[in-house]
């Protein structure tokens, strides 16, 4: 592993030889704290767009990093056309301590942390190296999770209705229909040039790149279907970008849903459902209930939209403000 002196952690993709493979990693955090952000750079032998891949914002979400592992060992520099630019595993910290969310060096959550800081802890350092160093480098930006520890959830392909860059917006939602996800889901767009974005591909969008996310995998394991159906949406938009060619991959219909309803927890408990990520719902539909340690029934959760749920808890414990449903119609 080549560890980059921390006061130079840059790296310029157009410079690197073709037909070469680059490991390395930026040094991040101080102390008690340090840790390292390691990357893989594929050079392709012809020239074509830099496609950037992230794995492992959340530690605890394995099918993306186990997916990701798989592909850095698949590629051929000598069939690729541009470069891949890969961050296997961004949350080292998280993933090496079992933590769902947050990285116990600092207990900040990387995905809530964009654009991040260069004299930040840790995992805002993180987020400062990807916004500053590979965000701007890449012409399309992928960013791959799954449910974590508690998350039941239905696998899909995400992007930003971003239209203030309609050329981009377009390309991302047209390369979310090429994935092979049978769910295509766009999120609103909203923010301002000078808000923070706080998650990876939406820091991305606010910067004019095309960016999308897969989400595939739930409640923290390691699903080998989930795993496969990663790689084939990487693969299906390295083909789609005419970056490598494309074999055997069937194409599915695609469902888009472009709205989202997000059901709060109303107060911390145990929380009981006989629903699944996939199901399909009805306004004012009974969707569970919570209960008190003593197994008191305190209050129904009920369906605000007609839908089908995205994601949900999928662990008894819940606290009072949490997503407890997430249903896209």
């Amino acid at each position: 592993m080549n560890l980059l002196n921390s006061k130079a952690q840059t790296v310029d993709v157009s410079k690197l030889k073709p037909a070469s493979r680059t490991d390395t990693s930026f040094v991040v955090g101080i102390g008690d704290t340090q840790s390292y952000l390691p990357i893989t750079i594929f050079k392709g032998k012809e020239k074509g767009p830099v496609f950037t891949i992230v794995a492992g914002i959340h530690g605890y979400e394995y099918p993306p990093i186990v997916a990701v592992q798989e592909l850095i060992n698949e590629i051929d520099v000598q069939t690729l056309k541009g470069t891949l630019i890969v961050l296997p595993m961004a949350n080292v910290g998280a993933f090496y301590g079992r933590t769902p969310f947050l990285n116990p060096l600092d207990g900040k959550n990387l995905n809530n942390a964009f654009p991040g800081s260069a004299n930040g802890t840790v995992t805002e350092q993180i987020a400062h190296l990807i916004s500053t160093v590979i965000i701007p480098q890449s012409d399309v930006f992928l960013d791959i999770h799954a449910g974590d520890a508690n998350e039941d959830l239905l696998p899909f392909v995400c992007y930003y209705n971003n239209t203030s860059t309609p050329k981009q917006t377009a390309l991302a939602r047209t390369l979310s229909l090429a994935s092979g996800f049978e769910y295509v889901v766009a999120y609103p767009y909203t923010l301002t040039e000078t808000e923070p974005a706080k998650y990876a591909f939406k820091q991305a969008t606010q910067k004019g790149i095309t960016a999308l996310s897969f989400e595939a995998g739930k409640l923290g394991n390691v699903q080998i279907d989930q795993v496969r159906a990663i790689k084939v949406g990487v693969y299906s938009l390295l083909s789609h970008l005419k970056m490598q060619p494309l074999k055997n991959i069937s194409k599915v219909k695609t469902i888009s849903l472009n709205s989202q309803a997000y059901i709060k927890v109303p107060q911390s408990g145990l929380f009981y459902s006989k629903l699944k990520a996939g199901d399909k719902v009805k306004k004012g539909e009974k969707l569970g209930y919570i209960s008190n340690e003593f197994g008191t029934k305190l209050e129904d959760v009920v369906s605000t939209a007609d839908g089908i749920i995205l994601y949900k808890v999928g662990t008894p414990p819940v606290n009072k403000g949490e997503t407890l449903f997430c249903i896209g119609y």
